[in-house]
């Protein structure tokens, strides 16, 4: 399923405001920003797991808050 999204061109002389949909271009454009941006979401919400992880595993071992801090 394809979303449909529209292009506002704003004429700040004027006020104008004109609504057309996207182009294919844009629409390409679009869709890579989105798959980029959803890769980089995935790829901080993967540090923030294995740092979570680490930090347990630090803990467990004995190691107290102050020690953990300082590494």
């Amino acid at each position: 399923m394809s979303e449909t999204l529209n292009a506002y061109i704003v004429d700040v002389a004027t006020g104008e405001v004109t609504e057309r949909p996207f182009t294919d271009s844009e629409m390409a454009n679009h869709e890579t920003m989105k798959a980029e941006f959803e890769l980089r979401q995935a790829q901080a919400d993967a540090k923030a797991t294995a740092r979570t992880s680490a930090l347990a595993k630090l803990k467990a071992l004995g190691l107290t808050q102050a020690e953990i801090s300082a590494l």
